[in-house]
């Protein structure tokens, strides 16, 4: 990536500049690939999550590598982009190994990293106050953000098994139709129930609009540098693609049985998770010397099973909670899908520091249970990055010429 942005400065030195924004922990430099001149600034931002860093980090290059062109054309129209090549590079240097392949769901989750909520650059802390302590990947992007003050910033994640979406922090007309338009010209489906916006308003398919910070259901993008760009009234899109494709989950028809699917989700989450505990305590004085990321990740997750199915699972919803949403396939899939990935993912991390037959096999037991469940078909990487790139193009275009 930090090779290919380079080429870019020298195939068009009067357009392309490329510099250091800050450093990551570990000392990586945090690189920031600007095309263009103007008032009106864009800011991409690839890697917020390191497991998703790959097809955001190609995004970008391809979007970059198109704006120069154009610039060099004489087409343009004042703005600047600016484009955070990976934001977290060190926890992208920890999936790297995956990118040789085998691109199965087995494959990936060999080699899979994400960190800790705690170590993630996008959160901010809830009371608004940064702290001496913050990440300075935090600090870094929030200073791109104030000297910029971008008229949009788009954060490019993904995820590995689902549909296509977009979420906005404030309604742009026109998006829903491009992105759909897009996704079935590409053969992907539109995520039309994603639990990570569970309760947000819905324009159209695979679009999703935070509610104000003020509302719970905004959850943690309340406390975000997608919500800090508000303040110099940009807008933020968050555009996700998958790896593999999951036709179940744009099917907007009601489900036949949401009560009983939801509760067996739930309570598959809190089996499995204290199951990938118990395994953690079994082997703990194995794991001497071995705490860092992929650990602290590991201890997190199995500790917030109970907490992860509370918004959904009628099981152990409070009694005064919001009402769900009307259930359809899309959204339960949604959800049952992420109750099947999250003890996947911290058994596969904890798989990377301790490989004993009994995490090997949970591993292996619950990747092909995954597919089973869902027949993910793997969407090509070309794919991945034209609808990631359209999307991006898509929000800037509709925002029209003066946001």
């Amino acid at each position: 990536m930090t090779e290919s942005a380079r080429v870019l400065t020298v195939r068009y030195p009067d357009i392309c500049r490329l510099g250091a924004v800050g450093r990551s922990r570990a000392g990586r430099p945090l690189l920031m690939l600007t095309v263009g001149q103007g008032a009106r600034n864009v800011l991409v931002v690839a890697g917020p999550h390191a497991n998703e860093a790959a097809v955001g980090g190609a995004t970008v290059l391809r979007l970059a590598g198109q704006i120069a062109a154009a610039r060099e054309r004489g087409e343009d129209d004042g703005s600047a982009w600016h484009f955070l090549l990976c934001i977290d590079p060190d926890g992208a240097a920890l999936n790297e190994p995956w990118l040789a392949g085998p691109y199965t769901l087995r494959g990936h989750y060999e080699y899979f990293f994400r960190p800790c909520a705690a170590e993630q650059p996008e959160w901010l802390p809830r009371d608004g106050v940064l702290q001496e302590t913050a990440l300075p990947e935090t600090r870094a992007l929030l200073g791109v953000l104030d000297r910029l003050r971008p008229v949009l910033q788009c954060s490019l994640h993904g995820i590995d098994v689902g549909g296509s979406f977009v979420q906005l922090t404030s309604e742009v007309p026109g998006v829903p139709e491009r992105i759909g338009k897009s996704a079935a010209e590409l053969d992907i489906p539109l995520e039309s129930g994603s639990s990570d916006a569970f309760q947000w308003p819905s324009p159209g398919p695979g679009v999703y609009v935070m509610p104000p910070a003020s509302d719970p259901a905004a959850g943690d993008g309340a406390h975000s540098t997608w919500a800090h760009a508000q303040r110099y009234d940009g807008v933020t899109a968050i555009v996700e693609v998958p790896m593999w494709a999951c036709d179940r989950t744009a099917d907007t028809t009601p489900h036949p049985d949401p009560d009983h699917a939801l509760r067996t989700a739930g309570a598959a989450l809190r089996r499995d998770l204290p199951t990938v505990a118990e395994v953690l305590r079994d082997i703990g004085p194995e794991l001497d010397g071995a705490d860092g990321p992929i650990l602290r990740t590991v201890r997190e997750l199995v500790g917030i099973g109970p907490r992860l199915t509370a918004e959904w699972d009628p099981a152990v919803r409070p009694p005064d909670a919001a009402p769900l949403p009307p259930m359809t396939h899309a959204r339960v899939t949604s959800i049952e899908v992420y109750a099947q990935r999250v003890p996947l993912r911290a058994a596969a991390m904890l798989r990377r520091i301790a490989a004993v037959p009994c995490v090997t096999r949970l591993v292996d037991e619950w990747c092909a249970a995954y597919e089973a469940a869902y027949r993910p078909r793997w969407v090509p990487v070309a794919d991945q990055v034209e609808q990631q790139a359209r999307s991006v193009l898509a929000v800037y275009e509709e925002l029209g010429p003066f946001g």
